[in-house]
């Protein structure tokens, strides 16, 4: 078996990563130790603006609150930590398409070609759409905070040749988060959806398991998907964004002015963060153009056309329901 030498370099930097936390107060004595967990990679914003949101909690409770952030799935996969912080055991986490096991509704923002402009999706997840998602959660005993990040546009990248048609993924083995949207959403394209742990993603990809996958650019370039990927399709399919979960009893369990100033750094985080996304994403496509990969442009309508044709859109009207479906609506128009 051949070793790679990024292979051995990502081997050896996990078991070292495993025990440090991104954020690392200077302070022991706190009262309060909380643990954060996400997939996204250390470079990336969604663990960069959280781990600045634990050093300014820290810093404005006097020590007092310790949150210690594990990024690149270090506390196990998205599915992992959605259910540790379910169970209490994970403080926090973020997240996007796995919650849909839990929560039907919380997947309707990646309803595929959904939302068209940015402006839309601030609108909606700020909004009445966001409000009735977090609602949801809070029954499974999971709170959202009111400001999620932001994860960007998809697109569908292939190391054999560029994705330009629906015809062009009949057969298409792509790596999809493993939940029914997006399962159901390719599986109507032709293609062939496999469900891939994201920490496995690289590995899928450079090994041939599967044939491409899809992913905002900015995860795309942070996570190096560009040195196993020769194409990137601009389809722009789903807009994505991170819920940032809390274990209900264990919130509710802190002292209200501990909320307060962790709810403010989140939020604050959040919005920071979908400015970094902006930018990076428009960086990622000269920056990764540079290091050989090709970008194609991407008419969309033809998607749309097989997606109506076949039933999608008024399939998932009737699992998500009327209500959350006209709220879906109400930013993005008649699906």
């Amino acid at each position: 078996m051949q070793i790679h030498r990024r292979t051995l370099g990502i081997a050896a930097a996990s078991l070292v990563a495993a025990t440090l936390p991104l954020h690392r107060p200077a302070k022991a004595a706190a009262k309060y130790r909380l643990r954060y967990g996400t997939a996204f990679p250390t470079d990336h914003p969604g663990a960069v603006r959280i781990a600045e949101a634990a050093a300014a909690v820290s810093k404005e409770t006097d020590g007092a609150v310790d949150i210690q952030v594990y990024p690149n799935s270090q506390l196990g996969s998205e599915p992992d930590m959605f259910s540790q912080t379910r169970s209490g055991a994970l403080d926090f986490m973020s997240t996007s398409g796995v919650n849909q096991t839990v929560v039907p509704v919380g997947g309707i923002n990646a309803v595929a070609f959904a939302f068209q402009k940015q402006d839309q999706v601030w609108a909606a997840m700020d909004g009445d759409l966001g409000a009735h998602v977090r609602a949801a959660f809070d029954k499974v005993g999971l709170f959202v905070f009111p400001k999620c990040l932001d994860n960007g546009y998809r697109n569908i990248t292939a190391s054999a040749r560029p994705i330009i048609h629906p015809d062009d993924l009949k057969g298409f083995k792509i790596r999809v988060p493993g939940n029914p949207l997006w399962v159901t959403l390719f599986k109507t394209l032709g293609a062939a959806p496999t469900p891939i742990n994201f920490g496995e993603l690289y590995a899928a990809l450079q090994t041939h398991i599967v044939d491409g996958e899809e992913n905002p650019l900015a995860l795309i370039q942070s996570a190096k998907l560009y040195e196993v990927q020769k194409y990137i399709s601009l389809t722009g399919h789903i807009w994505d964004g991170h819920y940032i979960f809390a274990n209900v009893k264990k919130w509710s369990g802190l002292p209200a002015d501990v909320r307060t100033v962790i709810a403010k750094a989140m939020d604050s985080a959040a919005v920071l963060e979908r400015q970094d996304v902006e930018r990076l994403n428009d960086q990622a496509v000269a920056q990764m153009q540079g290091f050989g990969v090709t970008f194609n442009k991407v008419d969309t309508t033809p998607f749309r056309e097989v997606l109506r044709a076949s039933g999608f859109y008024s399939d998932w009207k009737a699992k998500f329901g009327p209500e959350p479906w006209a709220l879906l609506e109400k930013y993005v128009g008649t699906l």
